[in-house]
């Protein structure tokens, strides 16, 4: 029987990081939660996910800790929640700041390419929001998903297993958010170390 896949859930701070980790649990991962402050080297998992948090990504950056280098050093594939997709972004050359109209409760996301992580998920549902700032430019990502006020909504990296969104899915009001988990945690068994 192989053994269950390890995801660890980084916190930013977040007021849902726990409910990911919950999530994580449910879907039988073994999982926890750790500091953004861990060292890289020090990480024994099969896969991240960066949880969204308060700070701000033009001015508040210092307060994700070590993302950036589990970005450049993690060899396995990483799920971005909101500040975490955004962070992404700018981390591989994109550009992220304060939304036109900053969202907040449910918004209406549309599918535009499926890919790995809306497998089996309508091209329409409903998700949580909770931002001031939102992604501006991904370069070397493929777009996922949109909203009415937000265009990006979700991106996948082009050859990096970088999968990010700016909704929680975490959050009980995201419609089928358990199911993008839970393509999340097929994507890391695919590719996880034997």
């Amino acid at each position: 029987m192989s053994r269950p896949v390890k995801i660890c859930v980084v916190d930013n701070g977040g007021q849902w990081t726990h409910r990911i980790w919950r999530v994580l649990r449910e879907l039988g991962c073994d999982s926890k939660i750790i500091s953004n402050t861990t060292p890289v080297d020090t990480i024994d998992t099969d896969g991240l996910v960066l949880s969204g948090g308060a700070p701000r990504i033009a001015w508040e950056s210092p307060r994700l800790g070590l993302c950036t280098d589990y970005l450049k050093e993690f060899n396995g594939p990483v799920f971005g929640i909101c500040v975490g997709l955004q962070l992404m972004a700018v981390h591989c050359g994109g550009k992220a700041g304060p939304s036109e109209i900053p969202e907040y409760g449910l918004a209406q996301v549309k599918v535009i390419e499926e890919d790995d992580l809306f497998k089996g998920i309508p091209r329409e549902f409903r998700a949580w929001e909770s931002h001031n700032d939102e992604v501006k430019e991904a370069k070397g990502f493929v777009v996922l998903a949109v909203s009415e006020n937000c265009k990006i909504q979700a991106a996948k990296h082009e050859t990096k297993p970088f999968y990010g969104v700016q909704f929680h899915p975490e959050v009980n009001d995201t419609e089928n958010g358990e199911d993008i988990y839970r393509n999340f945690v097929e994507v890391v068994k695919s590719q996880r170390k034997k």
